[in-house]
């Protein structure tokens, strides 16, 4: 069945994935959509100190919103800040530091945000492909740490903010590579078997889609969507995909063509015309399995990851100070 998915996706991918097939899709894009102003709105962007982040940095202050840029390393953020700067002519690009793997610094990440700051958007974007079995500072693999729990306890702590914003937006930058791997909630930090680092974000990206769904059900007000971005030329890709980068290179898209529909989601009026939840690429809801993959999960075992999800976050959620009158009683 992998040998199946595998040969299915590829060939969907050189297909629609690569530079040719987001040149295909836009033909049919409507060039208004992204013609607005987003004075007055708020956006955050984790990983955005280059790649799709950035890019879609540039287009969103290009169009007048605030941007609020969430990187793990101060001299490429301030960097990127002044690049987003000069290619947009907006000074509301603002830097914070946190690295999504720490869940610890995630929550607080976020308590201390929302206490200074209001929010319109959340675009998760930050990703990492470690490939070797590797654990963060709490003992969690890397892979998941960022991708999963990270994304999961960053969207879970900004709701409240969110919910207080008009036309409140959150954004999961995904990945096609999804469509292989059907959700495994028996191994979720492979601690058996052989470690595939290409497995391990599958298996990460299938979750966020279905996080995705999951709290479009449970949070009516906000709209909530996934996205493939395609097979960009990006540092992330050069440097975690280093084969793929080289059989593929002359085929890649751009950044700003991979970012295309994380802009899309989070700017324009017909974005939210779909429904919440939904995978997109290229503009488009698209399906989230291959024909024939066998790569849906029972209800069961969505609700066990969301469950598993909850009670790893709540460990590692700051508890709440006593007040004066309780210390002094």
């Amino acid at each position: 069945m992998s040998f199946y998915r595998n040969t299915v996706w590829f060939i969907k991918g050189l297909q629609e994935y690569t530079k040719t097939g987001y040149e295909a899709a836009a033909r049919h894009f409507i060039a208004g959509d992204l013609d607005v102003s987003l004075s007055g709105r708020s956006f955050m962007i984790t990983g955005a100190n280059s790649g799709i982040g950035k890019a879609t940095a540039c287009e969103v202050a290009r169009r007048g919103g605030t941007v609020h840029l969430v990187c793990r390393n101060r001299e490429r953020a301030e960097e990127a800040k002044q690049d987003v700067i000069q290619q947009s002519g907006n000074e509301n690009v603002h830097v914070h530091l946190l690295d999504i793997s720490s869940p610890r610094q995630v929550w607080q990440f976020a308590e201390s945000f929302m206490q200074k700051n209001v929010l319109h958007v959340l675009i998760n974007n930050a990703g990492c492909m470690v490939n070797q079995r590797e654990l963060q500072e709490d003992g969690l693999e890397k892979n998941f740490a960022t991708n999963t729990l990270g994304t999961y306890i960053l969207t879970t702590a900004l709701i409240p903010a969110l919910t207080k914003s008009h036309d409140p937006r959150v954004i999961t930058v995904s990945s096609g590579g999804m469509l292989v791997q059907k959700l495994n909630v028996s191994d979720m930090q492979f601690e058996n078997g052989t470690f595939d680092g290409t497995i391990a974000y599958a298996q990460n990206k299938r979750q966020q889609v279905i996080l995705s769904e999951q709290w479009a059900s449970k949070h009516k007000e906000i709209h909530f969507s996934c996205m493939h971005p395609g097979w960009a030329d990006t540092p992330a890709v050069r440097s975690s995909m280093p084969d793929f980068y080289e059989k593929m290179k002359s085929r890649l898209r751009t950044e700003a063509q991979g970012a295309d529909t994380v802009v899309w989601l989070a700017v324009s009026k017909e974005a939210i015309h779909h429904a919440s939840g939904c995978f997109f690429q290229d503009r488009k809801p698209v399906s989230t399995h291959l024909p024939l993959a066998s790569t849906r999960a029972s209800k069961e075992e969505e609700q066990q990851l969301v469950t598993a999800l909850e009670d790893l976050s709540h460990k590692f959620q700051p508890r709440p100070q006593p007040t004066q009158g309780a210390r002094d009683a």
